[in-house]
């Protein structure tokens, strides 16, 4: 008992409890935590999104094509890219680097709402022997999964506390899905309609959403203002989705040469991707939407917005000259 008093009484077990709660008590441990924390949040956030950060808009890109469509191929090699090989970051939770970016995730979604679009044309024109004839389940799918919004996680206490389908894995969904339509019509399994008025009628519906992208960057310029946080956003959205479709009507071009030859538009096709592709290159330092005829400050949506119109003009004029 003596000496579980001296124990006790002189730095044993209450002794250390009490040295602990000395130091974990005191203001100056946490005042040192929190300045720790500090450090380390300005060290892994600025690093890590150096690190994340890619707006990848290579003009050349295309997808791995053997045999079936060339445009579907760099949908899928499109989709792969932004999904597995960057990462996507448009759901980032808050301990994630990617979730201070706003740049890249609206670059990526913009990419995957033009290839919404697609898939839609693919599935209600494209895909289809006739416009009454079953919609191919596959090209069904890729459509309804490329509508998923991209940003939700895997969790969303929101809607439930259990893990949940993350944007990632409908988007994975999306290219298995393609790939075995693509797999299907180079087997001569699936539809693939060379038409001038299915042609015709995707690029009406490309037209449309193209004139939709004009309205939100008119908005925009119409209210220039240099301290706008939300010009970047819009700005990059925009060129993912221009980025996207400058690669898709390229290889539908390829695949739709003989009909872009019979109907002599080769030349005004090949003008509209490169003025899509123009947009897509646009790469400001930093987005200011300034004065339109601003020197020192300008407004780079209006310059995106140009060549999104010179596109517009030109596939409105291939759309007229197909429907002769």
């Amino acid at each position: 008992m003596i000496e579980d008093d001296y124990l006790y009484t002189k730095g044993g077990i209450k002794g250390f409890g009490a040295k602990m709660r000395k130091f974990f008590g005191s203001g100056r441990f946490w005042l040192r935590a929190f300045a720790v924390i500090v450090v380390l949040c300005l060290i892994y956030y600025p690093v890590g999104m150096l690190m994340v950060q890619k707006i990848d808009d290579n003009p050349d890109f295309s997808g791995d094509y053997q045999g079936g469509s060339h445009a579907v191929a760099t949908a899928i090699g499109l989709i792969d890219r932004e999904v597995n090989q960057h990462q996507w970051t448009a759901n980032d939770p808050f301990f994630m680097p990617g979730s201070a970016l706003d740049n890249m995730p609206n670059f990526q979604t913009g990419i995957i709402y033009a290839l919404s679009r697609f898939s839609i044309e693919l599935s209600d024109q494209i895909g289809r022997a006739r416009g009454s004839s079953q919609v191919d389940s596959d090209l069904d799918n890729a459509a309804g999964v490329l509508k998923f919004r991209g940003d939700k996680w895997v969790f969303d206490p929101s809607i439930s506390l259990l893990p949940g389908v993350s944007s990632e894995q409908q988007y994975r969904q999306a290219i298995a899905a393609l790939r075995r339509y693509n797999e299907r019509l180079a087997a001569g399994n699936a539809a693939f309609e060379r038409r001038a008025d299915n042609l015709q009628e995707t690029l009406a519906r490309f037209s449309n959403d193209l004139g939709s992208a004009s309205a939100l960057l008119d908005n925009k310029v119409a209210h220039p203002s240099v301290f706008d946080t939300t010009a970047d956003d819009v700005f990059y959205a925009t060129k993912g989705r221009l980025y996207a479709y400058s690669l898709i009507l390229r290889d539908l071009g390829t695949d739709f040469e003989n009909i872009l030859n019979e109907r002599q538009v080769s030349q005004v096709w090949a003008e509209m991707v490169a003025s899509l592709q123009a947009a897509s290159q646009l790469d400001p330092i930093m987005v200011i939407n300034g004065s339109a005829d601003g020197i020192i400050l300008p407004n780079h949506l209006a310059g995106l917005g140009f060549y999104l119109l010179r596109a517009r003009t030109q596939m409105n004029e291939i759309i007229s000259i197909l429907q002769r």
